[in-house]
């Protein structure tokens, strides 16, 4: 059975849709077969494995009314192992869809379920707000992975959004963990970076990912052209961290 990864945090500009595209694409590369799904309407994880988001029908948004069957709405990315039920702004207007249907915490649930015994990975990249989208996310997955910009602000917002994880276990989704932070876009040459950590580590009692991602231009290039970092630069320092984060992805999930 696969295991159900959501991506979140509320803050814009964290490296969430980076770590989606790049973690899904290193644990394929591990071997592992993975199934994508962009949950954000900016469609940036759709664009950044390979599809064009501008001329794709068969989304995630169709899946989540039952417009098209699941199987559908699968698509190959770029990767080979790779798939992808991707999303575009269509996806916006749904939350208002949603709001008068019965159990609306719950349809994409329904649909990936069914998913779960076909993928070794389901890596759900959430929208960059606490909606229902997002809860929809939190509803289906096994565990929250959180990335964390390496910046000032790195801990406003934290602490709501593990207030929202712990709500919508104890309510909605009770086996949801948090399979832990990822420190993004670290500049080892400011203190500030090292600052950030330091803080985290102290205030937050949860688990931290050994992992982390540095501030690199091959990994912020990588998306315009419609790759992971591991086909666009398989040697940069982003591609090398993103496969010792799949790494570490992979040893929680047999631990």
């Amino acid at each position: 059975m696969g295991r159900i990864i959501a991506i979140a945090n509320q803050k814009g500009g964290v490296g969430k849709t980076t770590t989606a595209i790049n973690l899904s694409a290193s644990l394929t590369e591990s071997g592992k077969k993975v199934l994508t799904i962009d949950m954000d309407p900016q469609g940036n994880t759709t664009s950044g494995l390979g599809i064009d988001k501008n001329q794709i029908e068969n989304t995630v948004y169709e899946m989540i009314l039952e417009e098209l069957p699941t199987e559908e709405c699968i698509q190959p990315s770029i990767m080979e192992g790779l798939d992808v039920i991707a999303s575009n702004i269509n996806l916006s207007g749904a939350e208002v869809e949603l709001i008068s249907l019965e159990n609306k915490e719950f349809l994409l649930k329904d649909k990936v379920e069914k998913l779960k015994s076909e993928y070794d990975y389901i890596i759900i990249d959430c929208p960059p707000s606490l909606n229902l989208l997002t809860i929809n996310a939190m509803t289906t997955a096994d565990t929250v992975l959180v990335p964390i910009q390496c910046e000032y602000y790195a801990l406003e917002g934290l602490t709501q959004l593990m207030k929202t994880i712990d709500l919508i276990k104890e309510r909605l989704n009770p086996k949801l963990e948090i399979e832990g932070v990822v420190f993004t876009m670290f500049d080892g040459r400011t203190n500030l970076s090292l600052q950030v950590v330091e803080n985290v580590k102290e205030n937050l009692d949860r688990n931290i990912y050994k992992t982390i991602i540095p501030r690199n231009v091959r990994l912020a290039e990588a998306p315009s052209y419609g790759m992971p970092i591991n086909m666009y630069d398989k040697r940069s320092t982003g591609a090398e961290a993103y496969r010792l984060l799949a790494e570490e992805v992979i040893n929680y999930s047999e631990t």
